[in-house]
């Protein structure tokens, strides 16, 4: 994705192997009570939206796009009839933000990790008002810039009705500075927004892929099964999707410093690194920007953390 365009980068990440779009829009119940949806990240750059059934009100993970919350609405009206409270951004990118003003103009307030708002000021209203450029819903909202989550936390939030436990962890600075990963212990449930992904997706310029590799490994630490990712289908052996992630950026690493201390320039790396068939589910088209990335990375020409 270009600092410009959070749209034109979904789309360019779009072109996703045919299973990954086999549930695409059809909604699953992960556990009575929990619901997944796959969204459409080729045609409208959707995210992926889950929803979590409490006693008295629904938690919806990640606002996507405004005509994604539009779709998804509905659908969550068709399990249950008791209010949306809130929706949980998992970071600051339109495809999972942009969509709060849908949902608070229906009665949820959006939550997040408190960098989410830095984040949101470090890069809009630019990328709101290059998205309205690209995208209807975003235009016809007329509003300057997305609307911001209103309660914020550093580094756990828990909804607990007494049935039922959702913990909001912040492990560091995944694929933003923001992430937040969510988990059900008594269900065993892990939502990664796009700290995890299950295919072809990861953006990886407004995070560091060295810290990322440890939040995968607190997430790890967890006891879950099914994994909800931001991106791709669910997956049921979830463990073996966060470690093939893992694995991803690790050996991605490891290739780029073995050519940058053996002296070689970028445009020799772009075309050495050869990531084995193990992770091949998260190699796509963008390798040679994430290549770029951790190339910039490990030379000091961006940040290596986040303030």
């Amino acid at each position: 994705m270009r600092a410009g365009s959070i749209f034109l980068f979904l789309l360019a990440l779009g072109m996703a192997p045919d299973r990954t779009m086999a549930q695409v829009g059809k909604v699953q119940e992960v556990v009575p009570g929990v619901y997944f949806r796959q969204g459409d990240l080729e045609h409208k750059g959707h995210c992926n939206n889950a929803w979590i059934i409490f006693e008295d009100f629904v938690v919806v993970i990640d606002a996507n796009f405004p005509n994604g919350a539009e779709e998804i609405l509905p659908e969550i009206r068709n399990t249950t009839a008791k209010p949306i409270r809130f929706v949980v951004d998992t970071h600051h990118h339109g495809d999972h933000a942009y969509g709060n003003v849908i949902w608070v103009r229906n009665g949820a307030v959006p939550v997040a990790q408190e960098n989410v708002i830095s984040e949101l000021k470090r890069y809009d209203p630019q990328r709101w008002l290059d998205a309205a450029k690209q995208r209807e819903d975003v235009r016809r909202l007329g509003l300057p810039g997305p609307k911001p989550p209103t309660l914020l936390f550093p580094n756990q939030l828990i909804f607990d009705d007494g049935k039922r436990r959702l913990e909001l962890h912040y492990f560091g600075v995944a694929h933003t500075r923001g992430d937040t990963i969510g988990y059900m212990p008594g269900e065993r449930i892990l939502f990664t927004g796009d700290a995890c992904v299950n295919g072809p997706y990861n953006y990886m310029g407004d995070g560091n892929s060295e810290s990322w590799v440890g939040v995968l490994e607190s997430a790890e630490k967890l006891d879950f099964q099914t994994l909800v990712p931001g991106h791709g289908p669910l997956e049921r052996n979830g463990r073996e999707v966060l470690a093939g992630q893992k694995e991803f950026f690790q050996e991605l690493r490891r290739q780029v410093k073995s050519l940058i201390d053996a002296g070689k320039p970028l445009s020799e790396i772009r075309n050495s690194v050869r990531l084995p068939d193990s992770v091949k589910n998260w190699t796509g088209d963008s390798l040679p920007s994430q290549i770029e990335q951790v190339y910039k990375e490990m030379t000091a020409q961006v940040p290596t953390s986040a303030p």
